[in-house]
């Protein structure tokens, strides 16, 4: 893979030239359609073991939903015309199997229809530890209880020198790719991502992006990439970076629009962590995607994100409008609901 990287580092040193491949492969795999889905966000907890130098949401608040309080943000949801629920939150020491399916329980005594995007990597491990169980069985379990697909994040840089620094009691890059493949195995897509413009340098960056296309040429399980730049304000990782440029944020998404090709043919661009005029730049070197109205959205607001915690459908796809391309809602799995 080191050749791979040294060769690819050409897309880095000849940004022009990549935005204008990046565009044309993008023309070629999806036309000038971008996608949006119609979601909420629910972060059920703050509280959590981990001690990861990024994190601005951790601990902050010490809460944690009550399952009836959950119930009630899935109702909002339906009724709003949510197609998908993304549930994620802290890792609460106690957590086990059980109670993470007690959260798609109480999801599905509301819809059985509702697409549940839920528990990362990191916290099927978390409640696989705490059961003591095997990641297969916990996988298989959550997935009867209701569990559609999973949030390829925890993912953050997949090399575990830099994981030793900015989180090193999360899983290993190892790990990650372990449980994400058992989880395509058994029929449960996730999306993948990468937090990147901290201690990263762009060697990482595209070892990462490569990692994700050997890992979707093996299984095909990867939805989306979501390239996600590191929000500095208000934690310890901020102290060594103030984040990526605008400039890189566009090329991280230009180059991998050119390396994930053919392989994986989504890749969103954040209109949270990038504004809504990057994101809009953003579908002119490669990207084809804005990501969901989110309705609630927390943990990238706690660490300065400025672009609010929710979007409108209507605000949505205006701004996919303004940007010259043809908005369309779609589902999880890039269904076109239109």
């Amino acid at each position: 893979m080191r050749t791979d990287v040294l060769r690819y580092k050409e897309l880095v040193e000849r940004p022009y030239e990549t935005f204008r491949i990046a565009d044309e492969i993008r023309r070629k795999s999806v036309g000038d359609i971008v996608t949006y889905v119609v979601n909420r966000n629910i972060n059920f907890t703050d509280i959590c073991i981990n001690d990861c130098k990024f994190c601005s949401f951790r601990n902050k608040k010490k809460y944690k939903l009550a399952l009836n309080e959950i119930r009630e943000k899935v109702i909002e949801a339906v009724d709003y015309g949510c197609t998908e629920v993304c549930i994620q939150g802290g890792l609460l020491p106690d957590a086990d199997l059980d109670f993470y399916i007690s959260i798609l329980d109480t999801v599905r005594e509301v819809s059985k229809k509702i697409h549940i995007h839920a528990f990362s990597p990191m916290e099927v491990f978390h409640a696989a530890r705490n059961s003591k169980l095997e990641i297969d069985d916990v996988l298989y379990e959550l997935k009867k209880a209701g569990l559609d697909s999973m949030p390829g994040t925890a993912a953050e840089i997949l090399n575990d020198e830099i994981r030793r620094f900015i989180c090193p009691n999360k899983i290993s890059s190892e790990k990650w790719i372990e449980i994400i493949k058992k989880a395509h195995k058994i029929g449960i897509p996730t999306t993948a991502t990468m937090m990147y413009g901290h201690v990263d340098s762009w060697d990482e960056r595209i070892e990462h992006i490569l990692t994700i296309k050997k890992i979707q040429e093996e299984t095909g399980g990867f939805t989306e990439f979501i390239p996600l730049p590191f929000m500095w304000k208000n934690n310890e990782l901020g102290k060594y970076s103030k984040g990526s440029s605008g400039f890189d944020d566009l090329l991280v998404i230009a180059i991998a629009r050119i390396l994930l090709y053919p392989e994986i043919i989504n890749i969103q661009a954040s209109w949270v962590k990038l504004g809504h005029k990057l994101a809009q730049a953003a579908l002119y070197v490669g990207a084809n995607d804005l990501g969901g109205t989110l309705m609630e959205e927390n943990i990238s607001k706690a660490a300065g994100a400025t672009s609010g915690e929710f979007i409108s459908v209507e605000e949505l796809r205006m701004l996919i409008k303004t940007a010259g391309r043809i908005p369309k809602e779609r589902d999880t799995l890039y269904h076109i609901l239109e």
